[in-house]
């Protein structure tokens, strides 16, 4: 080989290599390490794709504490949404809540209390005899409306948490982890928007006494709009924080920190660690036609397609400009389709890389065409068959 010939060759190679390699590093998709949280456990999540952003130890079971409210407060909700509890409905309160110990909202032993402030009591001033009067009034007794905490955790898929108490005093068999708390919240922030606002407040008043939130992110940061605190000796101090930012909501889970400072500080690093690193965008609307399809022998030639739910995608900051969407729609889709039939599915790459993958649904039912109709689509599907075969 001439010289100059072998030397082209090297340089091409050489060239090509680097080439390759500013190309997979272009690809390459990078973020910075999740802070250090001075926690037993923590995590951090988007609220509309539940995408994990940092956790540690986030599946250990540990005592919650106060954080235990917002499951009573969530089976209090769904009590309400079902139409078996009104908010001005009255709780006799008994003397167990009357001599519950902890944090109180201070109610008087045989007052009649309305059901909308119990839960004032329970989410600003983590009361726990309001707790139990809610308890008691709901299910007949602690013990029961407990069983009723497990089957909702059951249900959510919190597959670390298990319920005693409606208040979150110390007991062995009672406890959660910080992913379930997550769960918890972002089905009570769904379920019962109506009803979410009430974290948000700052401070209560009941029998001439103003008690404060004591969530200080909530007169820190103004995106954070709840969630709960809670302590106890064995729990630490723990908190769930929630923070609305631009249409990104993250919820933050800090649990076994050393004081009511470190928690609010924990959560507030994670928060804006999530904000400061992510982005979260809707990319399709739930049940609005994205696409129709070609339907044979049926009432109608075409049928449209779409998703059951909002599509949303969580990724590293200034990366939307990389996400490609491919919309997959099945062949030959025959009559009769009853609606939310799955018909295809909809991809969401970022660099190559598949992030999200959902079904793509029939948003209608379509019945059978009359005969014309079948015998005609027959035919042309038979002419689509033998054209296809040569």
């Amino acid at each position: 080989m001439h010289p100059f010939n072998k030397y082209y060759l090297i340089w091409f190679f050489s060239l090509f290599i680097t080439f390759s390699q500013a190309h997979a590093q272009e690809n390459e998709i990078t973020t910075p390490s999740a802070p250090t949280i001075a926690a037993s456990a923590y995590l951090l999540e988007d609220f509309h794709t539940g995408k994990v952003l940092a956790e540690s130890n986030a599946d250990a079971r540990l005592a919650p504490a106060s954080l235990t409210k917002i499951m009573t407060v969530y089976v209090v909700f769904k009590e309400l949404s079902n139409g078996h509890l009104h908010l001005d409905d009255t709780v006799t309160i008994s003397e167990k809540a009357w001599k519950t110990s902890g944090s109180r909202m201070f109610l008087e032993l045989g007052n009649q209390v309305k059901i909308v402030d119990l839960l004032h009591g329970v989410i600003i001033q983590s009361g726990n005899d309001a707790s139990v009067a809610l308890a008691e009034h709901v299910a007949g007794d602690e013990t029961t409306f407990a069983d009723m905490m497990n089957q909702h955790a059951a249900r959510l898929g919190m597959n670390n948490s298990h319920f005693k108490n409606s208040d979150g005093l110390p007991n062995p068999d009672h406890y959660s982890s910080a992913r379930d708390l997550a769960i918890l919240t972002t089905a009570l922030i769904k379920e019962f928007p109506e009803y979410y606002p009430w974290f948000s407040q700052k401070e209560f008043t009941y029998n001439k006494i103003t008690q404060q939130n004591r969530n200080k992110l909530l007169s820190r940061d103004d995106s954070v709009d709840g969630v709960k605190t809670g302590f106890t000796d064995d729990a630490g101090y723990c908190l769930v924080a929630s923070a609305l930012r631009e249409d990104m909501r993250l919820i933050s889970v800090v649990m076994g920190t050393k004081s009511a400072i470190a928690r609010a500080n924990e959560n507030q690093t994670l928060i804006n660690f999530g904000f400061r690193f992510y982005e979260s965008h809707r990319l399709y609307e739930g049940n609005k036609p994205l696409n129709e399809a070609r339907i044979w022998k049926g009432a109608n030639k075409t049928i449209p397609l779409g998703l059951t739910e909002d599509l949303y995608v969580t990724i590293p900051r200034r990366l939307y400009s990389d996400l490609k969407a491919v919309v997959n729609i099945d062949k030959k889709i025959i009559a009769p389709i009853a609606e939310h039939t799955k018909l295809g599915s909809v991809r969401v790459s970022l660099k190559d890389e598949l992030i999200i993958e959902k079904d793509l649904v029939s948003l209608q039912s379509i019945d059978k065409g009359n005969m014309f109709q079948r015998v005609i689509d027959s035919a042309l599907l038979m002419m689509e068959k033998s054209d296809n075969g040569k």
